[in-house]
């Protein structure tokens, strides 16, 4: 199953065009990937599936700019690219919604633009390729509404800031499958910030001031992970639900090992950097690429998990 979805991915990245590797080998190909930052598990996951996608090409050489989470810093990364004359930018700066600058000088410098996961407002780029998160929230949504019966209290862990459209477009996912429920939903008032300690901090907060909690939420998979340790720690495990979305490896091995870990919805590191690196390589081959690809939406859950956990995965 994992290869017939990988072939099946990797197809879909190629857009029905070929690309010619003997035309790519006459010269070095510098390809520049820009990440917001190398903090989190997921855009460290994609750092790392470029660079071990790029091999199999052996004139491209892979030049990671780290942002460390500041804008100023991308900014100044891509100028930097742009000066040591990379041949194409491969950018998942998520969660940024607009870097008009940069972006036009890399058109003006005639370089193709890749961008993963999040899909920028303004500016122009070749092609982009990500997860629908509203279509998987929706099914995570679906899920939840299931397992809770239509009845009972959600809690709502959000990544953060407020305009967040990446965590905005979950949520409201969620909340379009169990708003006609009787499912009675709070949200936490801080942001976990996408990461596990996020999640620790904002389930222990609620805790304490929500005694009926039946199912939590949570805008990622890195913050669900910590609100099950916090549940654990509490002692609430047989009574709440986990859900999230990513399908990172940490959770699917919880859900797999039969937890209070439900579900979550896949939006693959390793696929979107395989997908993207070879919509880079078609690009520079001269293929003209679709504008949008979205991966497909699948909510992983116990009877599936085994199609898609791997333990050797980076993410």
């Amino acid at each position: 199953m994992k290869q017939i979805l990988a072939a099946g991915l990797c197809a879909l990245a190629l857009s029905g065009f070929s690309i010619p590797a003997q035309a790519q080998a006459k010269k070095e190909l510098k390809i520049g990937v820009v990440t917001l930052q190398m903090k989190a598990p997921f855009f460290i996951a994609v750092v790392r599936a470029l660079e071990a996608e790029a091999p199999q090409y052996k004139n491209v050489k892979i030049i990671v700019a780290d942002g460390n989470g500041d804008v100023a810093k991308v900014s100044s990364d891509i100028e930097d690219l742009l000066a040591q004359n990379v041949d194409g930018f491969i950018m998942n700066i998520s969660p940024l919604e607009a870097l008009p600058g940069p972006l036009e000088a890399i058109k003006e410098a005639g370089k193709p633009i890749v961008l993963l996961n999040r899909k920028l407002k303004g500016g122009e780029y070749d092609t982009w390729i990500g997860a629908d998160n509203l279509a998987i929230g929706a099914g995570v949504g679906e899920a939840i509404a299931k397992s809770m019966g239509g009845k009972g209290t959600l809690l709502m862990i959000r990544g953060g800031p407020a305009d967040n459209s990446t965590g905005n477009a979950r949520r409201d996912g969620v909340l379009s499958k169990v708003k006609d429920t009787s499912i009675n939903v709070v949200s936490a008032p801080e942001f976990g910030r996408w990461s596990e300690d996020g999640g620790i901090r904002i389930m222990e907060d609620m805790l304490t001031k929500h005694k009926e909690i039946d199912a939590v939420f949570c805008e990622n998979d890195a913050m669900c992970l910590g609100a099950q340790k916090a549940i654990a720690d509490a002692k609430k495990s047989g009574q709440i639900k986990v859900f999230g979305i990513d399908g990172q490896k940490a959770a699917l091995a919880q859900i797999q090992q039969g937890t209070n870990y439900t579900a979550s919805g896949l939006n693959s590191a390793d696929i979107l950097a395989r997908m993207g690196f070879q919509r880079m390589m078609a690009i520079l081959a001269g293929a003209v690429p679709e504008k949008d690809t979205t991966t497909p939406v699948i909510v992983i859950n116990k009877d599936n998990v085994g199609s898609f956990y791997n333990p050797n995965s980076i993410f």
